[in-house]
């Protein structure tokens, strides 16, 4: 993973302007590229500043793709995210791009969560403010999905997202699959997008000691909701050539329900049954502070984690922004 630069003014030096914690909203963009540097910098860069405030970013080159989180006022997220989205529509071409993880634009999908005291009203407008500037401006095709979705069956986004790039021009065509703003074809490159709203959700990713595909997708269909697994999991298996591993990729969509101790609990003995060990995990993203474990972090094996990967701590340390409990 690329580290992130730390938060500070804006990228002209202008000083931050937080808005009020009654207001205060997070953005997660993810970007399908997750390679080149010099890039993903560039795209760091456009994403802070001028009421958004970049709290994290992070690169996987085996995922091919990039994870920003930025919190600030509806007007500066909105800013930052067609900022980010003018240079990865610029850089960023589908049909050349591959990676583990699935796909369907250069800007793939960007959800927005209440923090503090917003409403998730405000999240809603604002994914729809964001949805019809992303297809008016660039061209892109835009599915609505969770909370900002305007039929149930649009909601999940791994239902959006169905049959990736490749598959999408195709899935256009059907009536009941147009977009829900933007030219009812996917744009050459850069596909289409998915934008949201939705509660806190935890990218969390458990690595396996083999590269067994097979082993790491049977552990996540035991492990996930749809299946009969655990309350609030999305998984797949992946296979990470460039680590030469095999892993078992979350979304903890809703930590009270399933915690992360549990969750690392339930792969680690689905693994075993396999004959397989489970080495360390990822972090993808911050976590909120109410989301660790009591008996604390450890158990948990994430690589290298710091007190800066708690969106409480970041949020502190973003000038003017609240501190604990902004992200429950």
């Amino acid at each position: 993973m690329l580290p992130g630069p730390s938060t500070g003014p804006a990228a002209d030096g202008s000083p931050a302007s937080p808005p009020s914690a009654a207001r205060l909203i997070q953005a997660v963009p993810n970007v399908s590229e997750g390679r080149q540097s010099e890039v993903l910098r560039e795209l760091a860069g456009a994403a802070d500043g001028h009421g958004a405030h970049l709290l994290d970013w992070s690169a996987d080159p085996s995922h091919n793709r990039s994870v920003f989180t930025l919190a600030g006022s509806a007007d500066g997220l909105a800013a930052a995210v067609l900022r980010l989205a003018g240079l990865a529509v610029r850089h960023v071409d589908l049909r050349r791009h591959r990676g583990a993880h699935p796909r369907m634009g250069a800007v793939d999908v960007v959800p927005f969560v209440p923090l503090g005291e917003t409403p998730m009203g405000d999240c809603v407008d604002l994914a729809h403010r964001v949805g019809r500037a992303l297809a008016d401006r660039f061209g892109i095709p835009v599915y609505w999905y969770e909370e900002a979705a305007v039929e149930d069956r649009r909601r999940p986004l791994e239902a959006v997202r169905r049959g990736q790039f490749e598959g999408l021009a195709a899935r256009m065509r059907d009536p009941d699959w147009r977009p829900d703003c933007g030219p009812p074809a996917p744009h050459p490159s850069a596909g289409a997008s998915a934008v949201g709203a939705r509660p806190p959700l935890i990218a969390f990713n458990i690595d396996l000691t083999t590269d067994d595909l097979a082993a790491a997708r049977r552990i996540a269909g035991r492990i996930r909701e749809r299946d009969g697994g655990l309350p609030g999991v999305k998984a797949l298996g992946i296979r990470l050539p460039h680590r030469g591993i095999a892993q078992v990729s979350t979304n903890l969509v809703d930590y009270r329900r399933t915690s992360l101790d549990a969750l690392v609990d339930a792969v680690v003995r689905e693994a075993g049954a396999l004959g397989v060990e489970v080495g360390g995990t990822e972090l993808v993203g911050l976590v909120p502070a109410d989301a660790l474990p009591p008996s604390g972090v450890d158990r948990l094996r994430i690589a290298g984690f710091t007190p800066d990967r708690i969106l409480d701590v970041r949020l502190r340390r973003a000038a003017g922004l609240p501190g604990p409990g902004a992200g429950t």
